[in-house]
């Protein structure tokens, strides 16, 4: 199937680095890995110790096969004592005891550091993610943030549980079994070594090869989880639109390029694995027919020939370890590149390094010469000037586009401006702390998010410790704890999922419970009813009044009934006020933009 621009497009501009500016992020992924195991420096180095022990015991058992063979046969087949063999044998149950011991031992801790590595990872992603400001999460889709804190972490994890340990076995075996292979006999032993160069050109073949493939193979995973979310998602609009079928041909383009790439690395383990047992069995028939040649002309033991071919067994095996480690190794880098690439990002909107302290807010607001631009050069406020006075309530008028929502975000510091300043009570908001000013200015959205829980739960939202005599207050309100107490475990009921047990007037009343409960000096409501059907509004609106009071309050409506509880309305257009007034002088206004709107409006309910 082809792969169509219609998703390459929304993931290449801003997806992960291209392959040639991958060296930095190397970097920055072994810094993070060195991070994450730095407190684990000597319990890493006493692992390392009993792998060590374990192999060497490993090793060993050739050695004690090969003296059991030469002396401790012979004895027997002259009548002797078999105190020898029996010594031997001895020896050999100790070292494999020795063996199974170490690699329990390492299994048991090696286990648990990684999970508490994997621990770190996941809490340091989760938080970093959280900091990241909006314009960030505006950009980078829910699907790709699913794919770094699941199918990424899942990936070093598979490598902290097998991929250091047969690495380090590997390199071990290697080198301990070529060692052994020329002490016991240094001729044969140089024979079996002749095919090393070729092992070694194979392995730098398969790790140059599977290391391109491994990263396109961990990007395109993270486009199929970005299309199935993003598609479960927004389902009801796939389906009102009947989107079906072009949802379904797009996610076949991903899957199908999935299949492909992950059909070339097993072409490259076709391969590998092969090659690297063909050369091991054909070195292991040629020591086997020279070495018996040797052993009938009295130049090699019995015992010494089977050791060899024991050694090269162990000698080969590695190599598909080396193989597995490759594989695993490869998808980890990745993985650790993208999520150290998502650490790296530092968020747009940061803390002062000497914030101002607020105490008693009153809630003041100004704008002063503000520009704002969601893309260079395209301004959606040129030049702003406003000033909210402490407990007043002003109502953002406009089309859509007018820059209503932009003043709300900048209040609510998710953007700076480009120029200019937004202040609370005379402090410049950049010389705020952000969990100071999230404390004393919040934000009611149209969406009203519900979280997974109770009722209770998502009114305690913005006050988690407060108790639930004080959420039942808060409800009762804003004239929500009729419907909560209707409800069949009142405050206890579960929300569902979105709040979906909720009708939308219910969410709305919990989104303004949850706002009261918080006690801001600043609300701002941003299309707080305009989802809502006429007597939702109206039970919407008497909860508004109880909300609004004695704060500074900014609601953006496009329905008028809302703004009529405003002090003042301002009208924007191209982001400039173009009136400013009570709602009664504006509408006494027979030419005004406001006017004209609350004649329609007047219209629209006769």
């Amino acid at each position: 199937m082809t792969v169509t621009p219609e998703w390459r497009g929304r993931f290449d501009e801003h997806d992960d680095l291209p392959i040639d500016e991958s060296v930095p992020r190397r970097r920055e992924a072994r810094a993070l890995l060195g991070s994450l195991l730095s407190p684990y420096k000597w319990t890493v180095t006493a692992l390392a110790a009993v792998v060590v022990v374990e192999n060497v015991a490993r090793l060993s058992v050739p050695i004690l096969v090969q003296r059991g063979i030469d002396d401790g046969i012979p004895p027997l087949l002259g009548g002797g004592s078999a105190a020898t063999l029996m010594t031997i044998v001895g020896v050999l149950c100790a070292v494999v005891v020795v063996q199974a011991s170490a690699r329990m031992f390492f299994l048991r801790r090696s286990g648990r550091i990684g999970q508490r590595v994997l621990r770190e990872l996941r809490r340091r992603v989760f938080r970093h993610f959280g900091r990241l400001d909006i314009a960030f999460h505006d950009r980078y889709t829910s699907g790709r943030v699913v794919s770094r804190s699941t199918n990424d972490v899942e990936a070093i994890q598979d490598m902290l549980e097998t991929g250091f340990d047969s690495l380090i076995t590997a390199v071990l075996t290697l080198v301990g079994t070529a060692i052994l292979l020329i002490t016991l006999d240094a001729e044969l032993g140089l024979m079996c070594l002749a095919a090393f160069p070729i092992l070694v050109m194979l392995v730098a073949w398969f790790h140059r090869e599977s290391s391109r493939i491994y990263r396109e193979v961990r990007e395109i995973s993270a486009l199929v989880i970005v299309q199935f979310v993003e598609t479960m998602t927004g389902i009801k609009a796939v389906q009102a639109y009947r989107r079906e079928p072009r949802n379904q041909e797009i996610f076949e383009g991903i899957a199908d390029r999935y299949r492909v790439i992950n059909e070339k690395t097993f072409r490259l383990l076709a391969i590998f694995m092969p090659s690297v047992k063909l050369v091991g069995n054909i070195t292991t028939g040629v020591v086997l027919l020279y070495g018996g040649f040797r052993v009938l002309h009295g130049e090699m033991t019995i015992g010494i020939l089977a050791a060899f071919l024991l050694y090269l067994r162990m000698f080969f095996e590695p190599m598909q370890e080396i193989s597995q480690f490759f594989n695993t190794f490869q998808s980890a880098s990745s993985a650790l590149e993208k999520l150290a690439g998502v650490l790296a990002e530092k968020p747009g909107i940061s803390d002062p390094a000497d914030p101002v302290a607020l105490d008693a807010v009153r809630g003041d607001i100004e704008f002063r010469g503000v520009r704002f631009e969601y893309v260079p050069n395209r301004p959606v406020l040129p030049h702003l000037d406003l000033v909210v006075p402490a407990g007043q309530t002003v109502a953002l008028v406009g089309t859509t586009g007018a820059g209503k929502t932009t003043i709300a975000k900048l209040v609510t510091r998710f953007y700076d401006p480009v120029a200019g300043s937004v202040s609370l009570d005379g402090v410049d908001l950049r010389d705020l702390r952000q969990t100071d000013l999230r404390r004393h200015v919040v934000m009611v959205t149209q969406e009203n998010f519900m979280f997974g829980g109770t009722v209770a739960d998502n009114i305690r939202f913005g006050k988690p410790d407060a108790t639930d005599a004080e959420v039942r207050a808060a409800a009762e309100a804003v004239g929500a704890h009729g419907f909560i107490s209707a409800l069949p475990e009142g405050y206890g009921t579960d929300v569902a999922k979105r709040g979906g047990r909720l009708s939308a007037g219910q969410r709305q009343l919990v989104a303004f419970a949850r706002a009261f409960l918080a006690d801001p000096a600043v609300l701002i409501l941003d299309e707080a009813t305009s989802s809502l059907d006429i007597p939702s509004e109206r039970m919407v609106q008497r909860a508004l009044e109880m909300v609004l009071a004695e704060r500074t309050a900014i609601v953006i409506a496009h329905r008028l009934s809302t703004v009529q509880i405003a002090d003042r309305v301002l009208v924007l257009e191209h982001g400039q006020i173009v009136e400013d007034g009570s709602p009664e002088e504006l509408t006494a206004r027979d030419d005004g933009h406001y006017a004209a709107l609350h004649r329609s409006w007047v219209q629209s309910l006769a």
